[in-house]
């Protein structure tokens, strides 16, 4: 799908977004355009991929239109990973969060039109359905966005669709390395609520999510992949196993110590809500969220029953799942 393509990726310095790059290379690219407003993560992605000659870095944020415009001239596929993206910050900085998940998710879009782009993919977050944060009604907002726009296209010809995502183990500001540094730099780990549950999936998990929704996208949709769900109070007694056995430290001496939630946060999370499912069909790995008014069809897919899917009423890995789990990650 991207051999000789010109691609963009927009905040392609996270973790997702270099794992994406790495992904999309291995097809032999035309050339690859990282575009994002840190000239240091800039410098040291330049680093690691130093043999790879296809590899353009253009500093800019995605609030500005005028300089998204020149980054997309002549490119195939946008995909957009932008985003504030954590609960508290964005609690604290709404506004803020506003400026770079809507309107610059509409700025994308405008830009993609003018220069007829044929698809872009937008990352948005388990945190968007039945939002009761900031970050979440943001990033319902750019979906909805997203989807309106395959209506609005015009000649533009541009396919718009959207991923959702839950935890991406392992990616920048993500638990596990941050329960592993507790242990070892405080002998203890803090945790919001021990029953808290939540939807977990790999780095490489949200990287083929994310290929496969530009390869069947048609337009307007939003792709969700079925994934395990996890106890974070497992979750916390696996890494702190793990860390302590390596370091020659007593587990039982490591204590979990319960912080309560934090402001917008759930106690569960939902990947898609009942409404959603309405107009949602189901693939072997994936729900599909169809756009009003849509009629296209997929091969090999069914209706959705119509539920809610939360982490609440999905079946929870059992400890010795999540450890086989990390471990096969190389999280720990």
């Amino acid at each position: 799908m991207f051999k000789d393509k010109k691609i963009l990726v927009i905040g392609g310095t996270g973790s997702i977004g270099q794992a994406l790059i790495e992904r999309i290379l291995t097809e032999n690219p035309a050339v690859i355009r990282v575009y994002s407003r840190d000239e240091y993560k800039q410098f040291l992605l330049a680093e690691k991929f130093r043999d790879n000659s296809n590899i353009r870095y253009l500093i800019g944020d995605v609030r500005e239109e005028e300089r998204l415009d020149r980054a997309m001239n002549g490119v195939d596929i946008v995909f957009n990973l932008a985003a504030l993206k954590h609960v508290p910050a964005c609690e604290y900085n709404p506004f803020e969060a506003v400026k770079t998940n809507v309107i610059g998710s509409q700025n994308v879009i405008a830009c993609a039109m003018a220069n007829k782009v044929k698809k872009v993919v937008y990352t948005s977050s388990d945190k968007a359905v039945s939002p009761t944060n900031t970050m979440g009604a943001t990033k319902l907002l750019a979906e909805r966005l997203m989807s309106s726009s395959y209506y609005a296209k015009g000649d533009a010809g541009t396919v718009f669709a959207s991923v959702r995502f839950g935890n991406v183990m392992g990616s920048r500001g993500s638990v596990i390395p941050l329960f592993k540094q507790q242990v070892l730099e405080k002998g203890y780990i803090t945790v919001t609520e021990p029953e808290m549950t939540r939807f977990m999936m790999s780095l490489s998990q949200a990287v083929e999510l994310t290929i496969k929704a530009c390869s069947i996208a048609k337009g307007g949709e939003v792709f969700v992949l079925k994934m395990p769900v996890i106890r974070l109070k497992d979750l916390a007694e696996v890494v702190i196993e793990d860390v302590c056995k390596k370091n020659n430290l007593d587990s039982k001496k490591i204590e979990i110590k319960k912080i309560g939630l934090r402001p917008g946060e759930k106690m569960y999370e939902e990947l898609m809500s009942e409404d959603e499912s309405t107009k949602a069909i189901e693939l072997n790995d994936m729900y599909v969220i169809k756009p009003p008014f849509d009629e296209n069809s997929y091969t090999n897919a069914r209706k959705a029953a119509i539920s809610n899917y939360s982490s609440e009423r999905e079946k929870v890995l059992s400890k010795s799942q999540v450890k086989e789990l990390l471990v096969r990650e190389k999280l720990i």
